[in-house]
């Protein structure tokens, strides 16, 4: 058995700019087998991802449209907020200042 092992002859190292080429032709074979096996699209799935680009858009500006009213109506409701504000720190300024300036005359026992 000793004498068996001994008459195989040792494979020289491959050279590493042949390994590199090998690999690159397998991975070049490979993407041109997949881009051979795809099948054309058909009609329906171009007919179906038109119509998601439509809904997409669509979704898309139903948003905006949204957006801008619930800001326009933000804007609404904080405006009116203010001017009640403004309204009552009057009245509330008023007072103060009415009840300042009345003198109450002095209690006679």
């Amino acid at each position: 058995m000793a004498l068996s092992r001994r008459s195989y002859t040792k494979v020289d190292k491959e050279d590493p700019e042949d390994i590199i080429h090998r690999r690159a032709q397998f991975l070049i074979n490979k993407v041109l087998e997949k881009a051979d096996s795809r099948r054309k699209p058909s009609c329906l799935r171009l007919r179906i991802s038109k119509l998601k680009v439509k809904i997409g858009r669509r979704l898309m500006r139903l948003r905006k449209r949204i957006m801008s009213g619930v800001s326009a109506a933000r804007l609404g409701i904080h405006g009116h907020f203010m001017s009640q504000l403004k309204t009552w720190k009057r009245l509330f300024a008023r007072g103060r200042q009415s009840q300042t300036l009345i003198t109450l005359p002095p209690l006679i026992n």
